[in-house]
């Protein structure tokens, strides 16, 4: 039997209330861009869906959701490479679509899931982030919505995940302490 591991603990980056009032905000945003126009909105599991289920609370249109899963990190560390694990359910031609992620990182991500979009041929495609991480960049995305900007740490919660773990936390926070 091996030695119980340390515990980390999970230190408030982003309270739940900021999150709230922020995400609001950003309903109404893509409500007054989309309003008339058929809408969906695109959320990237895993991290995505607790800030999409928010969202889409938020935004006072019709609106359809769907999701697209993509693999890209193991633990904390990305792979540098995106593969597609889930695709679309119904056709989104000639459709209003916001892709909805839970970090814009190296942009990595983003961009081939953007390509992937263009290829079904939206009548417009917007991106909405819950967080940006500016200075991890590799490639350039146009981030339309996005809700909070932070620094390099790697963080958990509101969705986010450490090896599936922390994801039902209210707030987005930062590991502190010994490895798991």
């Amino acid at each position: 039997m091996s030695p119980p591991q340390p515990q980390r603990r999970v230190e408030v980056l982003i309270p739940e209330e900021r999150i709230r009032a922020r995400v609001a905000e950003l309903g109404r945003e893509i409500a007054r861009d989309h309003r008339g126009k058929p809408l969906t909105l695109v959320g990237v599991l895993k991290g995505s869906f607790v800030f999409l289920a928010d969202l889409c609370r938020a935004v006072d249109l019709p609106l359809q959701i769907d999701f697209l899963g993509t693999a890209s990190y193991q633990g904390a560390e990305t792979t540098g490479e995106v593969r597609l694990t889930r695709d679309l359910s119904r056709p989104v031609e000639g459709r209003h679509l916001v892709l909805v992620e839970d970090v814009l990182d190296t942009g990595l991500t983003l961009r081939r899931l953007l390509d992937h979009l263009s290829a079904h041929r939206p009548a417009g495609l917007k991106v909405c982030a819950l967080l940006e991480k500016r200075n991890r960049a590799r490639v350039q995305v146009p981030l339309d919505y996005r809700g909070f900007a932070i620094g390099d740490e790697f963080v958990v919660g509101y969705g986010l995940d450490q090896d599936e773990l922390h994801r039902n936390l209210p707030f987005v926070g930062v590991l502190r302490g010994a490895a798991a």
